[in-house]
């Protein structure tokens, strides 16, 4: 193992790491939420809310990991979540990624918000999943859908989470915007941290030139550094369940709907033709106070039928994932921490994060007495009553 990541022993770790080396405002953007943080603390506290029943004195000697998930294999149920702009944090961030989750076998979705035609990373990563914010007009919608299926891409999530711009009050007072305002204070960050000044942003410029917003038309869209900070996305404020049918009727693979908590909503999805839901609050980064993912999956899975039910938002260790499983998720998805890994070491720095996460699935499915994931249910888990 590489010296720098010998001391990096948990997903934890790399957020501390990750801060040195990253100017504040885009430290900000990966690690903030909105408002008060309500939704971005209850993703953690709902784990806690759940303890194991382990069974002893079972052979777990020849434990499996590998799971199920949109009908292919992977060798663990933990994927990387989609990040925007993470081309910003790491040099080629997407790539980065991609190429990470491939070489573990384990699934990945790239954000539509990214500084990297998807193109290029799907013909580094084949079968990585694309994650589309959807355009403002129709037309714009079905030019982006047949671009994403030229590209490749056999699985299309929508994340439906997004009608207006969230209130990220942290990302003002830390000086980010989208795209990118020059000034005095964003010149300084640069230049007080100097290996992400060379080994990011020149090196970007300097091989590929100033970055923009590369997928969220079928066109290219705007600069990532401008003076302009009117962002060139269309209100998604319109988009309603009339454009997901269409989409539905357009795109001839998988299909995913990302943003879901409520019940309703899944039983929607599912009459949509969805081949699955990702039960998500976006990290705590959209709606405030929303309810976390693990607590609304219980009454989502009842509603989803037989879709694939997946998992995003405050998971970070291997625990969190069985926990997730055990209460009927098919697999879940990490964001932030991924995204750390990649500032601090790159496409090294993303593996030693997933073998991490990965190895403490394992670990704990011996302690608890599971040798399959297909043998995880609701009897390995307990709520534990409420503190007084």
């Amino acid at each position: 193992m590489p010296d720098a990541l010998r001391h990096l022993l948990s997903l934890h770790d790399f957020e501390a790491a990750a801060k040195k080396r990253l100017p504040k405002p885009i430290y900000a953007y990966v690690s903030g939420a909105v408002e008060d943080g309500l939704s971005e603390r209850g993703n953690r506290r709902a784990f806690d809310q759940y303890g194991f029943l382990p069974k002893v004195l079972v052979d777990v000697s020849q434990r499996s990991m590998r799971t199920t998930v949109l009908g292919r294999e992977y060798a663990a149920p933990v994927g990387v979540a989609p990040m925007g702009i993470s081309a910003l944090s790491s040099y080629r961030g997407d790539i980065v990624l991609a190429r990470a989750a491939a070489d573990a076998d384990v699934p990945c979705i790239m954000s539509g918000s990214s500084l990297i035609r998807l193109e290029e990373v799907m013909q580094a990563a084949p079968g990585t999943w694309f994650q589309a914010y959807l355009p403002g007009d129709e037309a714009q919608i079905a030019a982006l859908i047949d671009r994403v299926a030229a590209a490749g891409v056999t699985t299309l999530v929508l994340t439906v989470d997004t009608p207006v711009a969230a209130n990220r009050e942290n990302n003002v007072r830390a000086g980010f915007s989208t795209p990118l305002r020059p000034s005095a204070g964003l010149a300084w960050q640069g230049l007080t941290h100097p290996r992400w000044l060379f080994g990011t942003f020149l090196r970007t410029l300097w091989r590929h030139g100033m970055p923009h917003f590369e997928n969220n038309y079928a066109t290219r869209g705007a600069p990532i550094l401008s003076a302009n900070v009117l962002r060139d996305f269309s209100d998604r404020g319109h988009l309603s369940w009339p454009h997901v049918a269409a989409i539905r009727r357009r795109w001839q693979g998988r299909m995913v709907i990302k943003g879901i908590l409520h019940p309703d909503d899944a039983r929607k999805a599912r009459a949509h033709g969805m081949d699955g839901v990702i039960v998500s609050n976006h990290g705590g980064r959209q709606l405030d106070g929303s309810v976390s993912p693990l607590q609304a999956l219980p009454a989502v899975l009842e509603a989803a039928g037989g879709m694939d039910v997946m998992l995003d938002s405050g998971v970070r260790r291997g625990s969190d994932v069985l926990k997730a499983m055990a209460l009927g998720a098919r697999c879940v998805f990490v964001g932030r921490p991924f995204n750390y890994a990649a500032a601090v070491a790159g496409q090294r720095g993303v593996a030693h994060a997933i073998g991490l996460i990965v190895e403490e699935v394992r670990r704990n499915m011996g302690l608890l007495g599971v040798v399959d994931l297909k043998a995880l249910g609701a009897d390995c888990v307990r709520r534990l009553p409420a503190a007084a």
